[in-house]
């Protein structure tokens, strides 16, 4: 830690002679909305070729394990999915393969061109953030139509910063996408049962943003999620149309639903830190189960996640960033022989927050929310 001291000095003399609030007469706080428990999955290497038809009927697909069902994006605070959404996931070593069973009865997709903005249509989504860093991950939606948007995110839209939150003319090179309808589109005369995607990514362009530029590495974790939009229709004219609100007295849409694999708690799906785990493993599926492996550096992360928004909160309330720990609420970190200890480094408009890890180095998080390991 000393070389760290140096910084967090001269960190505590700027902010002591910039710091423009009166001392706060009360420590800030966070609580998660919901419990914090991101879901978890073990991802099996395909045993022969994939067809991306959108049946995924492959016996590698077959053998693949679901995720549970999707529940809403605010948890257990809103009531259970009308339809159930779950999806799963392979791997080979050309592409990451996911594939969803979205059941819906009422089959309907207007947009047809790639990068329209997919959520205004009934969709499916991809959230990956390969080195979990809460920067620089990939979003991913399609609609019933097969039609595609992928983007690049630098950072999520929370990060109060004046550059560009998105890069939109990024495209996932050498993607495969497909659609299989179980019902007719966009005809309200009769009931549909679902619409099953599947979706082949290139290594090529996935490994742009994971650790060491390569694809992960057998028992490595990526941070992922999905998402489910799911419009309320009403049929006029013999054609569907976005349900109003008749309550408002005007042409006000009724609010989507958004489903997810993972909750945030929020109605926000740029919760990096809420997403999933997905492990990665070399057995070939259905030749025997890996057992995912919690990892007690997670708990060290969550807890900096914590410190993050309260000094985030400590900013919207006072005025400034604190320097002092003591204005923070430490979590508790549940791990045998380890205490937390996070150290601040703060000026008046940056701060790090700094604290040793279970095993070896040390992780930081920013004003930014980016999160990463120094040894």
């Amino acid at each position: 830690m000393r070389h760290l001291l140096p910084a967090l000095i001269l960190a505590a003399m700027l902010f002591s002679c910039t710091q423009a609030v009166e001392k706060p007469a009360e420590k800030v706080s966070y609580e998660h909305p919901i419990p914090y428990a991101p879901r978890q999955y073990v991802c099996y290497q395909a045993a022969g070729p994939i067809a991306i038809d959108g049946l995924a009927d492959e016996a590698s697909w077959q053998a693949a394990p679901w995720s549970e069902d999707f529940v809403d994006i605010e948890g257990e605070l809103k009531p259970a999915p009308t339809y159930r959404t779950r999806a799963k996931m392979l791997w080979d070593e050309t592409y990451l393969y996911f594939a969803a069973t979205i059941e819906e009865p009422h089959l309907w997709a207007t947009l047809t061109e790639r990068d329209a903005v997919m959520y205004m249509n009934d969709d499916f989504e991809i959230f990956i953030d390969p080195d979990g860093d809460g920067q620089l991950y990939y979003e991913f939606e399609m609609n019933a139509n097969n039609a595609i948007w992928d983007l690049l995110l630098t950072q999520p839209y929370r990060v109060d910063t004046i550059r560009p939150k998105y890069i939109n003319n990024w495209d996932i090179k050498g993607i495969k996408t497909a659609v299989h309808l179980v019902g007719t589109l966009n005809d309200p005369s009769d009931e549909d049962q679902s619409w099953n995607v599947e979706v082949a990514m290139p290594w090529s362009a996935l490994k742009e943003m994971a650790p060491s530029s390569r694809r992960p590495l057998p028992g490595e974790q990526w941070r992922v999620n999905f998402s489910r939009v799911d419009w309320h229709l009403d049929v006029r004219d013999g054609a569907y149309h976005k349900k109003t609100d008749p309550t408002t007295g005007q042409e006000q849409r009724w609010p989507e639903e958004n489903w997810v694999w993972s909750p945030s708690g929020r109605v926000d799906m740029h919760q990096t830190e809420t997403w999933g785990f997905v492990q990665f493993s070399d057995i070939h599926a259905g030749a025997g189960t890996e057992a995912f492996e919690e990892k007690p550096e997670e708990r060290v992360k969550w807890a900096l996640w914590q410190l993050y928004l309260q000094q985030l909160r400590h900013r919207e309330r006072y005025g400034a960033y604190t320097a002092d720990t003591a204005r923070l609420t430490l979590p508790p970190v549940a791990i045998e022989g380890y205490a937390f200890q996070p150290q601040l480094a703060t000026t008046p408009s940056m701060f790090e927050i700094i604290a040793k890890g279970p095993d070896a180095g040390y992780w930081h998080i920013n004003q930014e929310g980016r999160l990463w390991q120094s040894l």
